[in-house]
């Protein structure tokens, strides 16, 4: 009798497993067919002499996914344990891994459906699309502020890890990369010749940069240098001390054996990156554990005394504000890293302010160093705006001083389609998406380099270790990427694409796999969509990103070192802002030193009750030169160490000072309306939430006529009316990516982009 039930149930799983892998066949049959349609389509479309380039691209990404799709069927125990180390499919991680095959499958033939549609419609006239262009990546030139091809501006997009394939490079970006490592040194400072070898041999023809590692430190360094050497001080990327001496011994001679083999190459063109996610953590709080956080060497508390007493100039004047009686400058002592209880004290503003000095010192050091021996170096360093735009306490990065130091804007900025935390998904709660990182940060970068690339070589649009979602509507792909460039991209390399070409995971598989683009065809698929239509409009996107910002959030790195919430009251300012169609942009103490004033209509100081001395006489300076300043009523009040500071003083400027956000708001516009800086479209939206979400930007075409990009942030669907300001006659609104005439009222989804052209029919 047992033995009879055994035989049942092993047939009844064969029967399962036989049903499953039929169904499975049928899938992957019924793609097949859907992509020897498309083909057809594609055949008839190109003899028509129409452009077909974004439906040669779905079919490769089938081609792809289907070869993923059949690796995953014979591997679903290794994907199940990736699941299992992301925790909101944890618990359903063996699931997960059976039903992924077909998932992909299914994605797979809706992404073909879609695409099959649009195409019927190309081929009998029912939408007219611009030529998408065909970027030669051969033939791009990087310049100062945009990268073009055949004298057109372009973006262009990548994967981190994409093996070196012409399948994929086809239409998945070809971006070239240098890798110099310090574990190529050895105890004599000489290069490792078989890489020297290898480098001075490698072909670049096309843009890249060059990615210097800072981790892989030589063991023979702890003996050279001293055995706190290689201690990840800059943990996890940057693992060594850099305020020892050895420092620059190590990396002076890992640059001079490597740049001049490198200088000149295409792949030094989007910049030499001197530090991946660059971070020097330096405080605690009380017994819990802070992310990344490292003590130091005495080599930089020495720097630190020495600094103190620069900045200081006694020791009773130091002793006065941290409440101490050190006899000298010698005697002082210092816990790092320091308890954030200290956050708010002179104490704790002096070793901040000095951990970002030192680490841009540092930083400024290996630029020069670069620049003996390839002097058309561009520096750039990958740096995670989060640090800014969050407010994180004692990071060592000064993202200003950087992004002055650097001749790209480096970046690897996220937002957030959804955010996990203990097994659960966390949503935004006003929005579709979390957006405030991306937007935030960028409009920061554009404000203080406004002239320099951005270039996000770790894009995190799409998924960080705690965002993702398999299920992610590719909607929203194009609504973040959309932004992105309005706000300023150039370049991008999206994290990340852990496949080899046969579907197999590489080694270099992360616990970011699980849920990502290379379990999505629908998602990679819209993101070069995206991207394609991108380059159709590249003069008006750039256009966009250049538009004079009127408006400046003044930002003072003396208040945010001051203030654990400090950017939550900036970001309150900017969001209120943000939805009237006008740019934003911040104001500094060097901006508004160093920059034409011209470039703005006003400067907004809010939630800014800490400034140096040094920021306030920027801003006085600024009112006396007939500069118009709103504050509220808590800003400008104190110094770095919390004394009492002078008001600023009504001079040949207009000064106001208001009491709530919505009058704060109106008084910014008024100032805008009273220097004509207010847009001439006009676009009102009302929707369930009874708040804007609808971010929005315009600029002209060579025809004269106004281009318009709407993009709804919101969460639910949102009615649009679209008005052009003294029209004389009726307005004509064609949607360009289409070509066809469509509505100045229409109801916009949760992520959609509207991207149209107004001209007036006469």
């Amino acid at each position: 009798m047992m033995v009879s039930k055994i035989k049942y149930k092993g047939f009844v799983y064969l029967f399962v497993l036989m049903v499953n892998l039929s169904f499975s066949q049928s899938l992957e049959k019924t793609a097949n067919n859907k992509i020897s349609q498309l083909d057809q389509l594609i055949y008839t479309i190109e003899a028509q002499g129409k452009d077909a380039l974004k439906e040669r691209m779905t079919v490769r990404t089938a081609e792809e996914f289907l070869k993923y799709a059949q690796w995953d069927e014979s591997h679903k125990a290794e994907n199940e344990s990736y699941f299992k180390q992301f925790s909101i499919y944890k618990n359903n991680a063996k699931s997960m891994a059976e039903a992924l095959p077909d998932f992909e499958r299914n994605d797979i033939i809706k992404m073909l459906d879609n695409a099959i549609l649009y195409a019927e419609k190309l081929r009998d006239g029912k939408v007219i699309r611009q030529p998408i262009p065909n970027i030669d990546w051969t033939k791009v030139k990087v310049e100062s502020n945009q990268i073009t091809c055949n004298n057109r501006p372009v973006f262009l997009a990548d994967f981190t890890w994409k093996p070196d394939s012409k399948q994929l490079q086809e239409f998945y970006g070809d971006l070239d990369v240098a890798f110099i490592s310090p574990s190529f040194v050895d105890a004599s400072g000489n290069v490792d010749e078989n890489f020297l070898q290898k480098l001075y041999a490698e072909s670049s023809n096309t843009p890249g940069f060059v990615f210097i590692n800072n981790k892989n430190v030589p063991e023979w360094t702890n003996k050279k240098y001293g055995a706190t050497f290689n201690r990840m001080q800059g943990a996890p990327f940057l693992e060594y001390d850099i305020d020892n001496p050895g420092a620059k011994e190590l990396m002076g001679n890992l640059i001079k054996g490597t740049v001049p083999k490198m200088a000149g190459k295409q792949y030094t063109n989007l910049g030499y990156m001197l530090c991946n996610e660059p971070r020097w953590i330096t405080y605690k709080n009380g017994s819990k554990k802070v992310w990344s956080s490292q003590s130091v060497s005495a080599f930089t508390i020495e720097k630190f005394k020495k600094w103190l007493q620069t900045k200081h100039q006694s020791i009773a004047q130091l002793n006065a504000l941290w409440h101490t009686n050190f006899k000298n400058f010698d005697a002082i002592t210092v816990e790092i890293p320091m308890d954030i209880s200290l956050l708010g004290t002179p104490k704790w503003y002096d070793w901040n302010t000095f951990n970002d000095y030192r680490v841009t010192q540092w930083f400024t050091w290996m630029k020069s160093e670069i620049r003996k021996y390839d002097p058309s170096a561009k520096a750039q360093l990958k740096i995670m705006p989060s640090f800014f735009t969050n407010n994180d306490p004692c990071t060592g990065i000064d993202l200003e001083a950087l992004t002055e130091l650097s001749e790209i804007n480096g970046n690897d900025v996220a937002a957030n389609y959804n955010y996990t935390r203990s097994g659960e998904i966390v949503l935004d709660q006003k929005y579709a998406f979390g957006w405030r990182e991306l937007f935030m940060g960028y409009d920061f970068l554009k404000s203080v380099r406004p002239n320099q690339l951005n270039f996000n070589s770790e894009s995190h649009l799409l998924s960080t270790n705690h965002s993702r979602d398999l299920y992610m509507d590719p909607a929203y792909v194009r609504a973040v990427h959309w932004a992105a460039h309005i706000l300023g991209l150039n370049a991008s390399q999206t994290w990340y694409w852990p496949r080899d070409i046969d579907g197999s995971l590489r080694k270099k598989v992360t616990k970011g796999y699980a849920g990502s683009n290379n379990q999505q065809p629908q998602v990679t698929n819209e993101l070069f969509s995206t991207i394609m239509d991108l380059n159709s409009y590249s003069e008006e996107i750039v256009k966009m990103q250049n538009a004079r910002k009127p408006i400046r959030l003044f930002y003072s790195k003396t208040s945010a070192a001051n203030k654990a919430s400090y950017m939550d009251g900036i970001f309150e300012a900017y969001e209120a802002l943000n939805f009237e169609g006008i740019p934003l942009g911040f104001a500094t103490k060097n901006i508004l030193l160093e920059q034409n004033s011209n470039l703005w209509d006003v400067v907004l100081v809010y939630n800014t009750e800490h400034v140096t001395q040094e920021e306030l006489n920027a801003l006085q300076q600024y009112l006396d030169e007939g500069g118009t300043i709103i504050t509220d009523a808590i800003s400008l009040k104190r110094n770095e160490y919390g004394l009492p500071l002078e008001r600023l003083k009504q001079s040949k400027g207009t000064l106001l000072i208001v009491s709530t956000l919505d009058r704060t708001k109106a008084s910014v516009l008024a100032q805008v309306k009273n220097k004509s800086g207010l847009p001439e479209i006009s676009v009102t939206e009302t929707n369930a939430n009874g708040y804007k979400g609808c971010m929005w930007r315009y600029t002209t075409n060579d025809a004269g006529n106004y281009v318009l990009s709407i993009i709804n942030l919101g969460k639910t669907d949102t009615n649009i009316a679209i008005k052009l300001k003294g029209a004389e006659h009726e307005v004509y609104c064609k949607d360009l990516l289409n070509g066809i005439e469509v509505s100045l009222q229409p109801v916009l989804k949760p992520y959609e982009v509207y991207f149209v052209e107004l001209s007036e029919k006469k």
